[in-house]
């Protein structure tokens, strides 16, 4: 194998392994040209979960997220915003709705953690596990498997009183 065969080819689609520890995934396929913000949806979408928090993407894979050399936030696309110009000065975040996915992740096997939620922080592993060619018609993101089955987001008032 040549080393520029496991570099992102031609194609048009990226195709994740999405994994919610210990034993829970979602395959998903997801065009080359969306954005982080894109990827994101379909992560939560496919975990069943409210698309409604906000979230980052971070080399470190460990348990300090935010000492990541690289890191994609929701922070820094609130456009005019001082306070969004200055946490994305400080943090050096890199926009998730400006990043495309091929940018991000550009070769198979590259991972990254996704936190959602800062205050649940909901921690799933992404990692390129293939590319595709974009199939006319085809409805993009889509699943393509799963595995498990996803934890609730939210805990009801009977799980808090327990």
């Amino acid at each position: 194998m040549r080393p520029e065969d496991d570099r992102m080819p031609r194609t048009s689609t990226h195709i994740f392994r999405v994994r919610l520890p210990p034993r829970i995934y979602r395959d998903i396929e997801i065009e080359s040209t969306r954005s982080l913000y894109d990827l994101a949806a379909a992560i939560v979408r496919a975990f069943g979960f409210d698309f409604d928090h906000a979230f980052g993407f971070f080399s470190n894979l460990g348990s300090h997220v935010f000492d990541s050399a690289v890191r994609y936030e929701l922070f820094a696309d609130l456009e005019g915003s001082s306070e969004a110009r200055s946490v994305e000065r400080a943090t050096k975040a890199r926009s998730v709705e400006r990043t495309t996915i091929a940018q991000a992740f550009p070769a198979l096997g590259v991972k990254m953690q996704f936190l959602f939620d800062y205050g649940d922080e909901w921690r799933f592993q992404v990692e390129v596990i293939g590319f595709g060619e974009k199939v006319p018609k085809a409805q993009y993101p889509k699943t393509l498997k799963t595995v498990g089955e996803a934890p609730p987001q939210y805990q009801t008032a009977v799980e808090d009183e327990e």
